[in-house]
């Protein structure tokens, strides 16, 4: 009786003793959920806090200059247009807001308004970007303050080589798909021998130095080059010169009021009846600017045309109602495009996070009614099918706008710099 007693109060004080982990168990237990609880608590206030302040995006270009045709407040219409549909469908019940500013082409202007906009009003993108010494310094500004650049307007390749940002974006043309596209199209119809007239500025000596490589890389050879300021008042001494040359081709490594100066010279000199005047960079606008009368038979890359299918009328017949009534030029396309894959990237995202979006636009497909087989490569270079067209003479154009028939489709992964080539750090060689 005596050992019964001994045993059960043994096997008592085991079951106290087991009861007693069980409520320490069941305590740090309690403690694990509600630690997870608070947790989950903090990562769903963080992301709604995200979205209770606004989402901002600035359009920064040249609203006054030498590329407002181009870009410009075309541009700002473009933004608003791509914030209105994210609105109706991937973004709704996200408050979205834009803010505009001209960076004047001046690099220090662009870089305190970006500095500003990052700090004071929390913008996390900017998009347009037109002129390749703004994009740069934007594009260096991205990495210290981590916001997303936006660029449709610069045309240097830098911006996925040596100057690339983890989340900077080039989204519509470079200098060297323009190169790839005009210079290859005349070597080809034995326009060997070139002189280049080139605006004297980062953009214009990166678009002379890849046409310069895909003329020589395709047999040709480059007699002269000149340089002139940007926005010269007087293109006399410089066609004149490229005449004397007798080179076949005279390359016009500029853009804007630029390249239409430079092509009214040449034909009231004569040097499109006796040697090939190629514009290596011809907006929609130039051409409409220039008319048919002076720019017809050239020759010209290009990332989007208005009128090239069901999709690009439709989008621009709304973007025309908006603004003046005017077509859009690629500058205007890409800025959409660009804006709204954001937009989509930050709503799938749930954040403003400038790297977590950017690896999320990497991932979101690109669909819009601007471009065709497009996608975001590890160097933020946006690959898409580029065009080859011919601006037609005043008696082919049947309606206003009718500048060009499409001469050539370039596969996306023929038109761009290809990835083994890029010089930039983010590539895993």
């Amino acid at each position: 009786m005596k050992e019964a007693t001994k045993k059960l109060g043994r096997c008592n004080m085991a079951c106290g003793t087991l009861n007693g982990l069980l409520r320490q168990m069941v305590v740090v237990m309690v403690g694990f959920l509600c630690a997870l609880s608070l947790a989950l608590l903090d990562t769903g206030e963080v992301q709604a806090q995200a979205f209770r302040q606004p989402v901002k995006i600035g359009v920064l270009g040249d609203m006054s200059g030498p590329w407002a045709d181009m870009g410009g407040p075309g541009s700002t219409e473009a933004a608003k247009m791509a914030i209105e549909d994210c609105l109706e469908k991937e973004c709704k019940g996200i408050k979205i807001e834009l803010l505009t500013a001209d960076h004047q082409n001046k690099p220090d202007i662009a870089v305190s308004k970006a500095r500003e906009w990052a700090e004071v009003d929390k913008v996390g993108a900017f998009a347009d970007l037109t002129n390749s010494a703004v994009s740069l310094a934007v594009f260096k500004l991205s990495k210290e303050m981590n916001f997303v650049p936006l660029a449709s307007g610069p045309a240097t390749t830098r911006l996925t080589n040596e100057d690339c940002s983890p989340t900077g974006f080039h989204w519509m043309f470079d200098t060297y798909a323009l190169a790839a596209g005009t210079a290859k199209a005349i070597l080809k119809i034995g326009g060997k021998s070139w002189y280049f007239v080139t605006v004297d500025y980062a953009f214009g000596h990166q678009l002379e130095k890849d046409a310069i490589e895909m003329v020589k890389e395709y047999g040709g050879t480059v007699v002269g080059t000149i340089r002139h300021p940007l926005n010269a008042p007087d293109f006399s001494s410089f066609m004149l010169s490229a005449q004397s040359s007798g080179a076949q081709v005279i390359g016009l490594a500029n853009a804007g009021p630029d390249a239409v100066n430079a092509i009214k010279t040449a034909t009231e000199f004569g040097l499109s009846k006796t040697q090939i005047v190629a514009p290596l960079l011809l907006f929609f606008s130039d051409v409409r600017s220039a008319g048919l009368e002076l720019a017809q038979g050239v020759t010209l890359s290009t990332g989007f045309y208005w009128d090239m299918d069901d999709q690009t009328r439709a989008w621009s017949v709304r973007f025309m109602k908006r603004y003046k009534n005017l077509k859009p030029t690629m500058t205007h396309g890409g800025v959409y495009s660009s804006v709204y894959h954001y937009l989509k990237a930050v709503a799938q995202a749930k954040t403003t996070d400038a790297k977590v979006v950017a690896a999320t636009m990497r991932m979101v497909p690109i669909k819009d009614p601007i471009m065709r087989n497009a996608s975001i490569r590890p160097d933020g270079r946006v690959i898409h099918d580029f065009y080859l067209m011919k601006t037609k003479s005043p008696s082919e154009s049947k309606y206003d706008g009718d500048y060009y028939k499409i001469v050539a489709t370039i596969p996306a992964a023929d038109a761009f710099q290809p990835l083994s080539k890029s010089k930039c750090y983010l590539i895993k060689k």
